[in-house]
């Protein structure tokens, strides 16, 4: 099992109190819940953080989502009509903000998700995006292990 480099929230808890609040002006933003929880389910499953993944799939499983849905959202562009239009576009802005490796975000994967949001929920999208990749991003750093694993969890 993989063993947690450091604890960064307790060295730097003014850190974890920023990371907070910015997370939590993104979900009070407005966006749709089942977007949101999509959108970090995917970031989190392309930025390979199993302490996200664990905590969102559980999250979202918890809110009533479909275990085919989650099953299939790595493979969101193949399952047919699973994921809506809305979706499909939160997705694919999902993937490219998160794979700037890639390039920058192109136009019509943009234009997709500003023909299904207004521009106050595609700020919202985008914050939710953003905040989760920084979350991905420590967590992965410092291995942060998922709750599910850790010792005594069932």
């Amino acid at each position: 099992m993989t063993t947690r480099r450091m604890n960064i929230w307790q060295t730097a808890p003014r850190l974890m109190k920023g990371m907070s609040g910015f997370q939590q002006a993104a979900a009070a933003a407005g966006l749709d819940p089942v977007v949101a929880e999509l959108v970090k389910i995917r970031a989190s499953q392309i930025n390979r953080c199993a302490f996200c993944l664990d905590m969102h799939l559980t999250e979202a499983r918890e809110k009533g989502e479909r275990q085919l849905r989650l099953d299939l959202l790595a493979s969101w562009e193949e399952a047919g009509d699973l994921f809506t239009e809305r979706e499909g576009a939160a997705l694919a802005l999902t993937e490219a903000v998160t794979r700037l490796t890639d390039g920058f975000v192109p136009d019509e994967v943009y234009a997709r998700a500003a023909a299904h949001f207004d521009e106050a929920e595609l700020a919202a999208l985008l914050g939710q995006i953003v905040a989760i990749n920084a979350w991905n991003r420590f967590n992965v750093a410092i291995r942060e292990v998922p709750k599910s694993l850790e010792e005594g969890a069932s």
